[in-house]
C-alpha cells in the first residue's frame, strides 16, 4: 500500500450497509486539497461506480489489511462538515436507526461553486458585539442569564402579548425574549442557534433582533431563499466569528463557533416535525448537541409540549416561571342553541362585542380550515360525513345547492351515516372565504381581510378591520386585536390523533396571545378541561395531565415507539430481533399496511433506545443485503423493504 494519509470517507447512499466509515488512500495530486469536512468523490468496487461522499477525518494508518482504493476527486474547495456536527449527526442516526448521510443531506445545503468561490475571496465585517446586552424581563432577575452561562436546559412561559419595538414595530413578546437571550450569548462572543416553525415566526424574530443586535452578525436560514443564499448563509455559520443563526427545524445542525445557546419557539408545532428520514425531531437533535457542546437549551412557548413537560418531570429540564404572569381575558362559550339571525356560528355576547370592537380596531376570527365549501358531519353522532359510494368527504358546493361528494360527485340526498345509521347532516365547519364572505356581509364598514395558506398576511394595522383566519396563519395586528373570536373548536377536535387536544390548545393558545391586553377572547363550542385550561391559562398543567393519561396508556411519550413497516415475514423477524435486544418491549399489531405489506408499532422505555435501534438497524442491513437465487432462469427477487422509523409522530 502506498504511503501517505489514509481519507475515512462517508459515502452518500440510502443503503444502510454502507452507512459506515471507509479507507481511501489520498494520492499526492489532492494531498493539499483533502481536508476533513469535504465533499469528495470516490469509487465504489461493486460495479465500478463512483459516488459522492463526505471525508470525515484523515488518519496515518487503517485497519484494512488489503490495498485502498484511492480519492477520485475533492469536490469542495471549503471544509463544510465540521467535527462537531459530524459528532451531532451521527448520533441522531444512530439513535433513530438511520443513515447519517440522509442527515447530512438536511443540515448541509447544495454547493454552488461561484458562491462558494467568491465568499472565499471576500473579505466579511462580522459586526460590533453587543456591549450592554438589555435584561432578559419576565423572569426573576438575572435567572435566564445565569441558565445561559451554566449551560442549563430550561423551560419557559412566554409573555402572551403583542409589543411595540423601538421602530415603531409590532411583534409578540416571545420575540423579544429570544433576541435578548441571543444578544445576551453573542455579548459573550458566542453563537446561538434560534429554531422557529415557519417564516411568519422568523419575520418577527429578526425584527425584533434587530433592536439589539448588529445585523451583520445575524444569519438567516431557511427554505425560502434560492439556494445560492442558503449555501452563502450556510457558509457564513462556518466562520470563526460568533453570529446569531435563525431559521426553521434544519438550523440545529448548523455549525457554530463557540455555541453558547441553543433555543426553541413553539417546539410542538407541527411543522418542527422533520419529514424525510431518519425523521429526528429537531427538540432530539438539539437535545444531543447540548449533550456534546455544553450550551444552554432553551424551550419558550406559550404551550408546553408534552415531550418538553416528560423532561421537565425528570428533572432533565429546569422549568423558569414568570414573575408576574400575564393571563388574557379567555371566555369560553357553549355554541348557542337557537342563535341569532346571521350569527349562527358565533354566540350573541360574542357578537355584540366583536361589533363593540370593531369601530375600535381589528377584530381576528379564527377559523379550522380554509376554501369556501363547509365541511357535513352527522347530526347525532358529530362523525365526519363520508360518501356512502366512494368514501369521499361531503361538502355543499360553492355556488350552492344539495350537498354532495368531492370526489364522486354523488348527491347526499339518501346519505345514511355508517356509525349510527342517521341521514340527517350538519356543518361542523365553514371554509375560511365563505366565512369572509359572510362577516363582510353582517358588517358592512368594516375592512375583511382573509389569511390562509394561499393568501397568505403577516400584519394588519390598528385600522377598524376584521381578519379572518386559519389556525396557524393569523397575522399580527399593530397594538394588537381588540377581540378575539375562536370558532370552530368541535371541528378542530375532531381530528383523530393522539395529540389533537394539544394541537388545538397551542393554536388557540398562540391566537390568544395577539390579542391586546384586556381584550376579550372568546373559545366558542369548547368546554371541560381544554376550555379550563386556556381560560386559566395553566397550560403546562394540562400538559402534565396528559402526559400521565398517555403514561398510563404507554403512549409516547411516555415511551418511545418505531413503526416497522415491512412484508409480513420481514415484520416478524425485526420484532422478534427488538424483542430479543431488551426487556420491557412490547408490539402493537401487525396490520395490513398497503399492498403486501405490514406495519407493527414497537414500544420500548427510553433506557431500551439505543438496543432496539441497533437491533433493528441490523435487521435493515439484513434485509437490504438479502439476495436470492434466480429460478428458472428469472431474474432474482428484490430483497424485501424494511423500513423503520422511531418517534413517528403519525404514531400511532
Amino acid at each position: 500500500m502506498p504511503g501517505g494519509p489514509i481519507a475515512r470517507v462517508l459515502v452518500d447512499s440510502p443503503l444502510p450497509q454502507l452507512d459506515q466509515l471507509f479507507d481511501y488512500h489520498v494520492p499526492d495530486r489532492l494531498r493539499e486539497a483533502a481536508q476533513a469536512g469535504v465533499r469528495v468523490r470516490v469509487p465504489i468496487r461493486s460495479g465500478g461506480r463512483i459516488a459522492n461522499g463526505w471525508l470525515v477525518e484523515l488518519v496515518e494508518s487503517s485497519e484494512y489489511a488489503g490495498t485502498l482504493s484511492e480519492l477520485e476527486d475533492v469536490v469542495s474547495e471549503v471544509p463544510l462538515l465540521t467535527p462537531e456536527v459530524w459528532a451531532l449527526v451521527r448520533a441522531a442516526a444512530d439513535r433513530a436507526a438511520g443513515n447519517a448521510s440522509d442527515i447530512l443531506r438536511i443540515a448541509v445545503p447544495n454547493r454552488y461553486v461561484r458562491v462558494e468561490r467568491t465568499w472565499r475571496t471576500a473579505e466579511s465585517d462580522p459586526g460590533e458585539l453587543p456591549a450592554a446586552p438589555a435584561p432578559i424581563t419576565g423572569y426573576e432577575a438575572g435567572r435566564v442569564e445565569k441558565g445561559i452561562d451554566d449551560g442549563e436546559r430550561m423551560a419557559l412561559a412566554a409573555d402572551p402579548r403583542p409589543v411595540r419595538l423601538p421602530s415603531g414595530e409590532w411583534v409578540g413578546a416571545w420575540a423579544v425574549t429570544l433576541a435578548h437571550a441571543a444578544a445576551y450569548t453573542l455579548a459573550a462572543d458566542r453563537s446561538s442557534l434560534l429554531i422557529v416553525p415557519d417564516y411568519r415566526d422568523q419575520a418577527q424574530l429578526q425584527a425584533a433582533l434587530a433592536a439589539f443586535v448588529d445585523s451583520r452578525r445575524v444569519v438567516r436560514t431557511d427554505a425560502r431563499q434560492t439556494g445560492g443564499e442558503r449555501f452563502r448563509s450556510f457558509l457564513e455559520s462556518t466562520g470563526e466569528h460568533a453570529r446569531v443563526i435563525i431559521g426553521n427545524r434544519s438550523t440545529v445542525y448548523a455549525p457554530a463557533a463557540r455555541l453558547g445557546l441553543i433555543a426553541f419557539w413553539d417546539d410542538g408545532d407541527s411543522l418542527q416535525n422533520e419529514p424525510l428520514a431518519p425523521g429526528v425531531h429537531p427538540r432530539d437533535a438539539a437535545l444531543i448537541r447540548q449533550g456534546q457542546s455544553g450550551a444552554a437549551l432553551c424551550f419558550l412557548g406559550h404551550t408546553r409540549s408534552v415531550e418538553v413537560e416528560r423532561l421537565v418531570e425528570i428533572g432533565w429540564v429546569h422549568a423558569i416561571p414568570a414573575v408576574k404572569p400575564v393571563r388574557p381575558r379567555v371566555i369560553p362559550t357553549e355554541q348557542q342553541a337557537n342563535p341569532e339571525p346571521g350569527s349562527a356560528r358565533i354566540p350573541s355576547a360574542a357578537w355584540r362585542q366583536a361589533q363593540e370592537a370593531v369601530r375600535e380596531g381589528p377584530v381576528l376570527v379564527q377559523v379550522a380550515r380554509p376554501g369556501h365549501a363547509p365541511l357535513l358531519v352527522c347530526d347525532r353522532c358529530r362523525e365526519p360525513a363520508r360518501c356512502n359510494a366512494c368514501g369521499g368527504a361531503i361538502t355543499v358546493p360553492r355556488s350552492g345547492g344539495d350537498a354532495r361528494c368531492v370526489l364522486c360527485g354523488t348527491s347526499a340526498s339518501v346519505w345514511r351515516c355508517t356509525v349510527c345509521e342517521a341521514t340527517k347532516l350538519r356543518a361542523a365547519t365553514v371554509g375560511a372565504s365563505r366565512t369572509a364572505e359572510e362577516l363582510g356581509r353582517a358588517f358592512p364598514r368594516a375592512r375583511v381581510f382573509l389569511s390562509d395558506g394561499e393568501h397568505p398576511l403577516l400584519r394588519v394595522g390598528a385600522e377598524s378591520a376584521l381578519v379572518v383566519a386559519t389556525r396557524g396563519a393569523e397575522p399580527i395586528a399593530d397594538g394588537g386585536y381588540r377581540a378575539v373570536l375562536l370558532l370552530d373548536g368541535e371541528r378542530m377536535l375532531l381530528r383523530e390523533s393522539l395529540r389533537v387536544a394539544e394541537d388545538c390548545l397551542r393554536w388557540w393558545s398562540n391566537a390568544t396571545a395577539l390579542a391586546a391586553p384586556g381584550a376579550p377572547v372568546f373559545l366558542v363550542g369548547v368546554a371541560g378541561a381544554l376550555a379550563t385550561a386556556l381560560s386559566t391559562w395553566r397550560q403546562a398543567e394540562w400538559a402534565a395531565t396528559e402526559l400521565e393519561s398517555r403514561r398510563a396508556l404507554r403512549f409516547p411519550p411516555s415511551v418511545r415507539v418505531a413503526s416497522v413497516t415491512a412484508p409480513p415475514a420481514a415484520v416478524a423477524r425485526a420484532l422478534h430481533q427488538a424483542n430479543a435486544a431488551a426487556d420491557e418491549v412490547d408490539a402493537l399489531g401487525p396490520t395490513a399496511f398497503g399492498e403486501g405489506l405490514e406495519r407493527a408499532i414497537v414500544r420500548f422505555d427510553y433506557s431500551a433506545g439505543a438496543a432496539v435501534a441497533k437491533a433493528l438497524r441490523a435487521e435493515m442491513i439484513r434485509a437490504a443485503t438479502e439476495r436470492r437465487r434466480p429460478v428458472g432462469g428469472r431474474p432474482p427477487k428484490r430483497p424485501p423493504v424494511l423500513r423503520v422509523r422511531f418517534d413517528d409522530p403519525d404514531v400511532p
